[in-house]
């Protein structure tokens, strides 16, 4: 068992009927600004972790956001890394080395198929959330194939313009 005071924290944005994206991956559903935990939640954290559908779907939006942060992008292709980004393939390796390591806590973007992997192995230490009034219908849902029940302790509730942020801790 690792200890560690660092803490994966999956901070995300769901729309109403429980949907991250559209089917199609988009996001213009999501408000382009408004006032929420963000900025904070943000200078809580060093380290950033995304799938490689993500991670190029941020890039689509232009310059990298989270340069000042470590950033590991996890791919099942061998991608060569770089200064800024990191790609890696072996998930529990990943998470073990960050995790015996000093830092803030770590944030786990998404999308949908990272998400499952870490809920399943039981990586998730806190979830973020924040539900966006709209129903989208259809779409990629924040929680998909996940092979066991798992219970949350509420945290704490936020309102927020038009959205109200859910923080849970995660019972293990």
């Amino acid at each position: 068992m690792i200890i560690s005071m660092r803490k994966i924290v999956l901070f995300i944005a769901s729309s109403l009927d429980g949907y991250i994206a559209k089917n199609d991956g988009g996001v213009d559903w999501l408000p382009v600004r408004c006032s929420s935990g963000y900025d904070d939640f943000y200078k809580s954290i060093d380290t950033v972790i995304m799938g490689k559908k993500t991670y190029s779907q941020i890039l689509t939006f232009g310059a990298y956001p989270y340069k000042d942060k470590k950033s590991y992008v996890l791919t099942r292709n061998d991608t060569s890394s770089n200064n800024d980004i990191r790609f890696v393939n072996d998930v529990e390796k990943l998470t073990k080395n960050l995790l015996t390591s000093s830092g803030s806590d770590i944030w786990l973007v998404g999308g949908a198929e990272i998400i499952t992997t870490f809920m399943n192995l039981g990586l998730i230490d806190e979830i973020i959330l924040s539900i966006i009034p709209v129903v989208l219908g259809s779409g990629v849902p924040l929680f998909n194939k996940i092979q066991k029940e798992t219970k949350f302790q509420l945290i704490k509730t936020t309102e927020y313009d038009a959205l109200v942020e859910l923080h849970y801790k995660v019972l293990k």
